[in-house]
């Protein structure tokens, strides 16, 4: 006998603001590109469309690479073809550790077989570059340089150029964590020289959640095709994948790509080139400035040093004597706006307030400082 079918309504979410550490909002278009008819992974109208996809992620990363595609999988799935394509048992591996990002990192050196050389920097922090050019002079037979631009659970940004000039120097590739800077502060993967990045849709590209677009230069890519061994991962198997993604006309088919989300990334992306890049990354300062300025107002501290601040992802100190889980439950369900709770050893301790991307707009800055100021019984 079969189960009686279940009676389930359409599934309807509240309209909320996305003020978290992502995802964030997402614009109309995009969620109408979504909605387009799906056609076949492997169909020339979508072979056409993927080729788009690389120019304009090569916009969004301010790079020639021909290796720059969405992985399809979250930022995570990024890293990790990153690590598992780069890393070989035995490779000395020096990974900056400044918040929960760079701890991962420090794993996937571990998993993939590599010997992880840590350098560590207090949270909401930048990475200190002289601890790094130590490393080297200790670890001279280091490969890689794996770092986070932008620590997503602190609120901090490091200096990238400096790194990745100190890793070139040494002799050694570099692997950077772009997932939050991307489209909402500088990334310049050719003026940096940095050989390996990974994103993520769904914050400052203003995309759904679920891909993960990763660059590659020309460097990293011998040092792929020079791999004593294949990767340990076979769906994240640089050898593989390039066949599916590099080139143009005909593909060989590796996996079915999900095909509707993609149309998504292609139009989020759309919109930052109409906007320009450069004016993407000014907006973002500008109301992170406004923002700080309200911040200020209602008695809120930042975590990180001015210097060293991201625009777009503000960690604050939840006051004291202020119920952190109940604050944001009361601005969930009172206000509709999401921000987020600290990670790690911020748990707790921290508020992390995201600015991106189509969420960061005037009319956001003013509903959260609004909605924060009535909650903590500050308002103006």
């Amino acid at each position: 006998m079969s189960l009686a079918a279940p009676r389930i309504p359409p599934f309807a979410p509240p309209r909320r603001t996305l003020m978290g550490p992502g995802p964030s909002d997402v614009p109309q278009r995009v969620l109408d590109a979504m909605a387009r008819p799906t056609i076949g992974h492997l169909d020339p109208a979508f072979q056409a469309m993927m080729e788009e996809l690389k120019t304009l992620l090569r916009y969004a990363f301010q790079t020639g690479n021909a290796l720059t595609f969405p992985v399809s999988g979250p930022g995570s799935v990024g890293m990790e073809m990153c690590f598992v394509n780069l890393v070989e048992p035995g490779d000395q591996v020096i990974v900056c550790v400044n918040g929960v990002f760079g701890g991962r990192m420090l794993e996937n050196v571990r998993r993939c077989g590599g010997v992880p050389v840590a350098v560590e920097d207090p949270w909401g922090r930048a990475v200190d570059p002289a601890k790094v050019e130590d490393a080297f002079r200790a670890h001279p037979d280091a490969r890689l340089l794996a770092f986070v631009h932008a620590e997503t659970s602190t609120g901090a940004q490091s200096d990238a150029a400096a790194l990745a000039a100190i890793a070139r120097r040494h002799g050694a590739l570099t692997i950077m964590d772009c997932v939050t800077s991307l489209g909402g502060t500088p990334v310049l993967i050719d003026a940096w020289g940095i050989d390996a990045a990974y994103s993520g849709s769904q914050k400052c590209l203003s995309c759904t959640p679920g891909l993960s677009p990763v660059t590659f230069s020309e460097r990293a890519i011998e040092r792929v095709k020079a791999r004593k061994a294949p990767a340990q991962s076979w769906f994240m198997d640089l050898n593989l994948v390039l066949g599916y993604w590099s080139g143009e006309g005909r593909r060989t088919y590796h996996h079915t790509a999900p095909i509707n989300p993609l149309y998504g990334l292609h139009e989020a992306l759309r919109i930052l080139a109409e906007e320009g890049i450069e004016n993407a990354w000014v907006r973002h300062r500008t109301l992170h400035q406004a923002l700080r300025r309200g911040f200020e107002r209602l008695g809120l501290d930042f975590v990180v040093p001015e210097a060293e601040r991201l625009p777009q992802l503000n960690a604050v100190r939840v006051p004291a004597g202020t119920d952190d889980a109940g604050a944001r439950a009361r601005l969930l369900n009172e206000f509709n706006l999401e921000i987020g709770a600290g990670l790690g050893a911020y748990a707790g301790q921290v508020w992390r307030i995201g600015l991106m991307g189509h969420a960061c707009s005037a009319q956001n800055v003013s509903c959260c400082l609004d909605a924060l100021g009535r909650v903590l019984g500050r308002s103006e």
